[in-house]
This record gives C-alpha cells, sequence and structure tokens, in this order.
C-alpha cells in the first residue's frame, strides 16, 4: 500500500468507498491485538473492532488530520473495548498477550519462559481496566503519552500515573508469584 492515510482518507471522502479496504487492511492486525488484549475475548474484540472499522467510515468527515487516521481509528477502538469490557461480564475474561510483547513488558526478560509469560498475563488480567489499558498502550502498542491522551481523552499526567501504577501492580503480583 503505497498510499498514505491522508491519500486514502481523502479518496474515500471524495466517493471512492473502495479506497477505504487499503485503511482497513493497514490497521486490521494491530488493532485486533489491542481488542483481544483489552477484552481477553475474540467474540467481543472482533465485534469491538468491526464497530469500530464501521464508525470509523462512517464518521470520517470528522477525523480532523486524516494524515493521522490511524491515531483517530485508535481512538474509536478504545472507546468500542471500553464499551463492550463493561458488556462482557457475562463471559470470562482472560487477557491475551503476544510473546514479543509480553517479552518485551517483562520485568525480568532473562528469567523468560513460559511459565513468566503465563504469570505476566495472570497479572495484567489482575489490573484495573485503565491501568491495563494505560499499560498496554504504552508498553506493547509502542504509543507516545500524547497518542495515548488523543485515542484515550485522558490527561497525560493521568496517564503516566496509570502507567507507573499499572507496573507496580504488576511487579507486586509477579514478586507474590514468585517470577520477579
Amino acid at each position: 500500500m503505497g498510499e498514505n492515510d491522508g491519500v486514502l482518507v481523502r479518496r474515500v471522502l471524495a466517493g471512492d468507498t473502495e479506497a477505504y479496504t487499503g485503511l482497513v487492511e493497514r490497521y486490521q492486525d494491530r488493532l485486533s491485538r489491542y481488542a483481544m488484549r483489552m477484552l481477553g475475548n475474540a467474540a467481543d474484540a472482533e465485534e469491538a473492532l468491526q464497530d469500530s472499522f464501521v464508525r470509523g467510515f462512517r464518521s470520517l468527515k470528522r477525523c480532523t488530520d486524516p494524515e493521522r487516521y490511524g491515531a483517530w481509528l485508535f481512538g474509536i477502538l478504545v472507546n468500542r473495548c471500553r464499551t463492550y469490557g463493561s458488556k462482557t461480564t457475562r463471559r470470562e475474561k482472560v487477557v491475551v498477550t503476544d510473546e514479543y510483547g509480553v517479552d518485551r513488558a517483562s520485568v525480568q526478560p532473562e528469567a523468560g519462559g513460559f511459565e513468566l509469560r503465563e504469570a505476566i498475563s495472570a497479572a495484567l488480567t489482575k489490573l484495573p481496566e485503565d491501568q491495563r489499558e494505560a499499560f498496554l498502550l504504552k508498553h506493547i502498542e509502542e504509543l507516545s503519552y500524547e497518542e495515548m491522551q488523543e485515542a484515550t481523552g485522558v490527561g497525560i499526567s493521568a496517564l503516566k500515573m496509570r502507567v507507573l501504577r499499572a507496573r507496580e501492580e504488576l511487579r507486586r503480583h509477579l514478586t507474590e508469584s514468585g517470577h520477579a
């Protein structure tokens, strides 16, 4: 896909609705991973993702900076995950992580191995949703605090505090389970 987000957004707004496929293909994998980590349920994650793409298409005229379409769409997904997360008490939540992300987020990566990844995954499920959201956006999705603010609508100082608290809680849970 040689065209940047801005070009694709302008094409869609000019009536070339097929250009939206390029945007979906560009962001589907990354957004899908985030939704799965936040919601812990494949069906809910897929529903939130599809809902985000539909909402993104329908409200594309409100994307004030087409070059930053990805960050704008991420904000829609963050809100959809919050909504679906509050509705998923009817289903068991399991936070899914990928090996690379867990290894990067680990407080002691050299300890490594399957057991540590499982311990981190279990510790992530124990975090309050706002802390888990901030931790995943910062350390797994590698967003800057400015991008996180744009996606969540939460102030930068509050996001920094959430990430800090998430790290402290993860460390505490890992220490209690003998993995830190």
